[in-house]
């Protein structure tokens, strides 16, 4: 009986197809179970130009056009719309593999296609060993061609190189050729995750499930690079009922070992906005408040200032309007570990706590009955003391978020393109508000959950939310 379930379940396992040295890997078991996938991409689409399923479909194959959401276009490919698909990006070039129901008809379309792309060689199949490959020059650059054998296929494309053959082309043409050569293993860490998609990025040890559906997109995945602290199990957090409100909110129960880690985090950060603080007295309040925290932490970001200033370490600490509140086991061993602050530069006395006037703005540090709260912002971190319950409640994971998208996109707005020219790193927030702001704008919630598990790895999910549709 052992063995038949087991049989069973590596059956029923996913099996990606993918190519050595890829660094990313898109998995898809069923070709016609993505329709959720694709009707969220379709609301989505109407706001975001990126999240059109025209503009995900066309990386499915390095030279045919699939359709997944109409069959048709697969079965004139000869390709099979109820097997699988796997494609493997790779520094070199594109391989992508799928199972055939007709292999004449998938080969008539592959050379139509590889004409079209202004191939100077003839589309003339070899066969070796019981494998049919083709491997053509492309006017764009690079060569591409597939390898076939019986009812399994993996077409590829090469970058770079025009006519000229740069020997990419050939060593992805092996490639294909090892891949229609046997059967795929089985991939444990899918059946692990639900999904109807997976995306793999092997240097990250990252795996993600995506699934969806007209109104939501959903995706979990493990990862074991994340830069984070290790958490605690689910339990009771003393912001367990807090309900959220803000730009994000997110509640977390860091493990005793990652506490010195997060807060080494907060300390560099203030280190930043404040050159003239003593490093070492600095170093000496954050080990000193890192022993007296329990790990329950609640982070509230309200929303970004309108126009900041990014182009500088201090107006980018004071951008997003923020505060957290960290649960303390003993208020008067907190007040004594905080008491060296008082003699900081630009350092104010206030009844429960301190005020840091620093370049850019003021860091509030307060104590309120068994938590401290730090905060860039009088406002929130006011706010945020304010609404801190009075008891306790379970959370179901150990971390959870909550993203206010409309709040979000007003955020991402202003970032500015003199931002950009003066600071590259913001490209990619001007750009996601170029993107994606209308569709933010329009959506309902972000919210999501992640757990740790052995080893250092992290276990995540994560929701977006679209209106019900009219």
């Amino acid at each position: 009986m052992f063995s038949f379930v087991l049989a069973a379940t590596l059956a029923a396992t996913p099996a990606p197809r993918a190519a050595t040295a890829s660094g990313t890997v898109v998995h898809i078991p069923r070709l016609d179970a993505l329709q959720g996938v694709t009707a969220f991409m379709d609301r989505a689409g109407q706001n975001a130009a990126l999240m059109r399923p025209v503009v995900w479909f066309a990386e499915l194959h390095p030279f045919l056009s699939l359709d997944p959401s109409q069959p048709e276009t697969l079965t004139r490919a000869g390709i099979d719309p109820t097997g699988p698909l796997t494609v493997s990006q790779r520094g070199n070039g594109r391989i992508s593999c799928t199972r055939l129901t007709d292999p004449k008809a998938f080969q008539e379309r592959a050379a139509a296609m590889l004409e079209s792309a202004g191939s100077k060689a003839e589309v003339k199949p070899t066969t070796s060993g019981g494998i049919t490959s083709v491997s053509v020059p492309r006017e764009s650059g690079g060569q591409a061609g597939y390898a076939l054998k019986g009812q399994e296929a993996c077409a590829f494309a090469s970058s770079g190189g025009g006519f000229v053959d740069d020997g990419q082309g050939q060593v992805l043409l092996k490639e294909a050729s090892r891949l229609v050569g046997k059967a795929p293993k089985a991939d444990a860490r899918l059946a692990q995750l639900p999904g109807v998609a997976y995306v793999l990025m092997p240097e990250r040890g990252m795996v993600v499930g995506v699934d969806g559906s007209g109104s939501e997109l959903r995706l979990e995945g493990t990862a074991t690079e994340l830069p984070l602290p290790p958490f605690q199990a689910a339990g009771t957090s003393p912001y367990g009922a807090m309900k959220p409100e803000g730009m994000l909110v997110s509640r977390a129960r860091v493990a005793p070992s990652g506490v010195a880690q997060a807060v080494g985090g907060v300390r560099a950060s203030i280190q930043q906005v404040c050159p003239a603080c003593p490093s070492a007295q600095v170093s000496a309040v954050a080990r000193a408040v890192a022993e007296r925290l329990t790990g329950n932490v609640v982070v509230v970001v309200d929303s970004v200032r309108s126009r900041p200033n990014l182009r500088t370490p201090e107006g980018r600490f004071f951008a997003p309007r923020q505060a957290l509140a960290a649960e303390v086991t003993d208020a008067a061993a907190m007040r004594t570990a905080l008491a060296p602050m008082a003699k900081f530069p630009g350092a104010r006395t206030l009844e429960d706590g301190y005020a840091l006037d620093v370049q850019g703005g003021t860091v509030f540090v307060r104590l309120k009955g068994r938590h401290l709260v730090l905060g860039n912002d009088e406002a929130v971190a006011q706010s945020l003391m304010t609404g801190l319950p009075q008891e306790g409640a379970k959370l179901p994971h150990a971390v959870d978020f909550t993203v206010d998208p409309k709040r979000l996109s007003r955020g991402l707005n202003q970032v500015s393109l003199m931002d950009v020219v003066s600071q590259q790193q913001l490209a990619t927030l001007f750009a996601v508000g170029l993107e994606l702001g209308p569709l933010l704008a329009n959506s309902e919630r972000i919210s999501g959950w992640l757990d740790s598990t052995s080893g250092g790895a992290h276990r995540f999910s994560s929701t977006w939310k679209l209106p019900a549709a009219p």
